[in-house]
């Protein structure tokens, strides 16, 4: 049969319309990420200093579901090695993202590798398995973390799942923070006391076994829950992290992080929860979240003495239109600082029933020097202890046993080290405060001016103890500051 031109050319366009549309297609499910930075960059105006951006990670439009490398959703079937297949598969054709569907899938350690994406369905549930042999590892005096990333680039973690740590097997409980109720149901756990019956240890367990010799040293093995080292360009998405044997969300010595909507979570009693940490990390965009843990919210680290100095700074760091319901501070800075704190803008945030609001804290030989960090329009309510407080002789005493602060000499006189804090260039305003013990505290070092240009401005407070415990030491300046209490 002949065509006429008229039937060819219009074959012709059909076709070429076709593969345009599957070009436009595979165009925007490959560059799904860098799409967003158009998205993102709304964050980046009116800022204060100029910060830079971060880089999305780059993942090819590829797939491969769980299920087709042996996975059984059944919460009993151990799914670590059909994991560990479908991101070699993909990895080894240049990368694409592992589908986690709905179920609940039991897991031991997950190592991502580069333009990986894990992607979490909704009603997926991951959660890691309480078997401690299986996160051994001779690499590391801790064990391994649940997910992990090391020297990797472009890895994401998606979706709308749920990825839980198992935690209650790994970490020690206080007495005083637990109700006669939760005391019991620990102790069918297994486990042993200690200080008095003061602190329970999830050693031994009655259905799992140890994998030291000791309870103290049991503990000490207890890792993150998603851990990258030394990593480029991450995106977390959507998931919510939860019940982390210690910190939960902790990149370290990694560029170009992005983390929208994500969810941390712990009871309110877990101790070292940890819900966001940014060790040495530089380029980060946090925004759209909620944590809600045991231990300090959203909190930047870095390091300690010269390996912190080594590691370099925290910079260009981006934190807007997140919420902290508890957590032992909502935005906090150390207590590692060595290494220094450099443009950081935090905006937008609301805090309600956290212990403080906005916590920075340091003590000698972890001290470093914080510039150009801007704070405002923020929101706070039933704040426990103090809406701003600076605390340069932080006492890491571990679970109030032994320990103690390094900050001392042996006649109890405060020590300026090279590491000392020193906390300045820190610009605060618009903050609305119902309801904290104290306004404001700042208690410096004798020696040196450790606290100093501090900056606080059209703000409101209402407290119900004290509105300033200021060390005189201290140079904080209020600028149209309101400090009000109960009517005698």
């Amino acid at each position: 049969m002949k065509l006429s031109k008229k039937a060819i050319w219009l074959s012709v366009a059909s076709i070429a319309v076709k593969l345009v549309m599957v070009g436009i297609a595979w165009h925007a499910t490959e560059s799904t990420a860098q799409s967003k930075v158009t998205d993102y960059k709304k964050y980046y105006s009116n800022l204060p200093v100029e910060i830079a951006r971060p880089s999305l990670p780059s993942i090819p439009n590829r797939q491969a579901k769980i299920t087709s490398y042996g996975a059984v959703g059944d919460g009993v079937t151990l799914c670590t090695e059909a994991v560990a297949k479908a991101i070699d598969e993909l990895a080894s054709k240049g990368g694409g993202r592992v589908i986690i569907p709905e179920g609940v899938w039991l897991c031991g350690p997950i190592e991502l590798k580069s333009h990986i994406e894990l992607h979490l369905e909704k009603n997926a549930l991951l959660v890691f398995s309480p078997n401690k042999k299986l996160y051994v590892t001779k690499k590391s005096s801790r064990c391994l973390p649940a997910i992990s990333a090391k020297g990797q680039t472009d890895i994401a973690i998606t979706g709308h799942g749920t990825i839980d740590g198992n935690g209650k097997y790994w970490r020690p409980v206080k007495r005083s923070k637990v109700s006669d109720v939760e005391w019991k149901e620990y102790a069918k756990l297994g486990g042993s006391t200690a200080e008095e019956g003061q602190l329970w240890f999830p050693y031994p367990l009655t259905h799992y076994d140890a994998i030291t010799d000791n309870a103290k040293k049991e503990e000490s093995k207890r890792a993150d829950l998603f851990r990258p080292t030394d990593c480029e360009r991450i995106l977390l998405s959507g998931v919510t992290f939860q019940n982390s044997p210690r910190f939960h969300v902790h990149p370290c010595q990694s560029t170009d992080i992005v983390m929208d909507g994500i969810t941390v979570r712990c009871p309110w009693n877990v101790q070292n929860g940890d819900g966001i940490d940014l060790s040495n990390c530089k380029r980060a965009l946090i925004v759209n979240s909620t944590v809600d843990v045991g231990d300090d919210a959203i909190c930047m680290k870095s390091g300690v003495g010269e390996s912190g100095v080594k590691d370099g700074p925290v910079a260009d760091v981006l934190i807007e239109d997140c919420t902290v319901y508890h957590g032992h501070g909502g935005f906090v800075v150390g207590s590692d600082c060595a290494g220094g704190m450099e443009r950081i803008v935090v905006r937008h945030l609301t805090m309600s029933g956290t212990d403080t609001g906005l916590r920075f804290k340091s003590a000698t030989e972890r001290g470093g020097r914080t510039e150009k960090i801007f704070i405002s329009d923020i929101v706070m309510n039933d704040i426990k202890d103090e809406a701003i407080t600076f605390s340069c002789s932080y006492v890491d005493r571990k679970y109030n046993v032994g320990g103690g602060d390094k900050g001392f000499d042996a006649n109890g006189s405060r020590k300026v080290a090279p590491y000392s804090p020193e906390f300045t260039d820190i610009n605060i305003e618009r903050v609305v405060c119902r309801e904290a013990a104290t306004a404001v505290h700042a208690e410096g070092m004798d020696d040196f001016a450790a606290v100093h240009d501090i900056k606080i401005k059209n703000s409101t407070f209402f407290f119900t103890q004290k509105d300033k415990e200021i060390d005189k030491n201290c140079s904080l300046s209020f600028d149209n500051v309101h400090f009000v209490t109960f009517d005698k």
